[in-house]
């Protein structure tokens, strides 16, 4: 039998699918290899990647809420208001800000710097020395402050941190803010301001109060006792409805609380409340301003800051941008709901009732 030689396996040819199979793989490898090296030298320096990025698309898609538990609805917005938001500090050293300085009474060399996600900021300032001033007398100091009080509804609690940082500025005054929101006037079943703020005053003793009511008015009055069932009692249904009755409860009610803020000589700065973008809305909201309105009327002591006006465009109907007086720019002021403001609006409201505040401290003798 011949024999036979065993078969040799040749290297493949250059051309051949193996040889460039392998070498397809070997830079696939080499790519792979480096692309990663790129991605961990890029986050070191960077901080920052692309899957960072996504996620916070992911969180922005799902919905997000503010601190107070209020949705936010457009995350985007919220981006933009704090872009628009730059570059406004308020710089009482440098002459930039004299007049707005001046109507705010900020102290002299304070800088109140750029707000934060509550709405509040910080003051950066040199401290006055203290005097031998015996407290609680004569006109406020740094060292014998006045007590502003800040109460009310939701819009209290959206105004009040940023106000409670303008008059930080003014070195002669300490601040208490207290808010409940959904609350007001009409619903004492819910939260009876009368009874809270009848507790509260002797305790605080402020000097000044600022007060806002009305953003959740705008429906049927209740008394604070409940039916012999639970339910609330509806003494008077929707102001619509019930236009003339329910102007004159309305009317009633503030006006008491207007006169027990301005027992013992208060200064009192009663805040009004803004229109809305649905019609609707702003034909039930018209009517609790213009009782608040009247209310304040028969008090020539009391101050009453026309926020409807101050956010209505020059058709007198609801505006969504207003010009920032600390920048001089128009900014989108209104929040998603169509009648809250947004933080821009709220700073620019605080700005409105620091500069009343202001007037009264200097009405008390400060120098401002």
């Amino acid at each position: 039998m011949a024999s036979r030689t065993p078969p040799t396996h040749q290297p493949a040819a250059d051309g051949s699918p193996n040889y460039w199979a392998r070498r397809a793989g070997a830079v696939v490898v080499v790519l792979l290899v480096g692309y990663a090296l790129v991605r961990a030298v890029g986050s070191v320096i960077g901080g920052d990647d692309g899957i960072a990025t996504a996620d916070r698309g992911d969180s922005i898609a799902a919905g997000n809420t503010t601190d107070d538990g209020t949705a936010t609805g457009d995350e985007g917005a919220r981006d933009d208001d704090a872009a628009a938001a730059d570059n406004t500090d308020i710089d009482c050293s440098d002459g930039a800000n004299t007049t707005l300085c001046e109507e705010l009474g900020l102290g002299d060399g304070v800088t109140v710097t750029e707000p934060d996600g509550d709405g509040g900021g910080d003051v950066e300032t040199e401290p006055e020395a203290a005097s031998d001033e015996p407290e609680n007398t004569g006109p406020p100091t740094s060292s014998n402050r006045a007590e502003v009080y800040i109460v009310g509804d939701s819009d209290a609690g959206t105004f009040g941190p940023y106000l409670e940082t303008l008059l930080d500025g003014t070195l002669v005054t300490t601040t208490d803010l207290n808010y409940k929101v959904s609350s007001g006037l009409a619903r004492p079943d819910f939260f009876d301001w009368p009874t809270e703020l009848a507790e509260k005053l002797p305790a605080v003793d402020p000097d000044i109060i600022v007060v806002t009511f009305g953003g959740n008015d705008s429906q049927g009055l209740t008394v604070p006792e409940l039916t012999p069932d639970g339910r609330p009692d509806f003494v008077i249904g929707d102001p619509l409805q019930n236009e003339a009755e329910w102007t004159e409860e309305y009317q009633r009610r503030a006006g008491e609380v207007m006169d027990l803020l301005l027992e013992n000589d208060r200064h009192v700065i009663w805040v009004g409340i803004p229109n809305d973008d649905s019609a609707d809305v702003t034909a039930k909201l018209a009517i609790q301003d213009r009782a608040a309105k009247a209310a304040a009327a028969e008090r020539p002591d009391l101050v009453f800051i026309d926020t409807w006006t101050r956010f209505s465009g020059r058709d007198g109907n609801w505006a969504e941008f207003v010009i920032d007086p600390r920048d001089n720019t128009g900014k989108d002021v209104r929040a998603d709901d169509g009648f809250h403001l947004n933080q821009n609006g709220a700073e620019i409201l605080a700005i409105d009732i620091a500069i009343e505040v202001q007037n009264e401290l200097r009405e008390m003798g400060a120098t401002l």
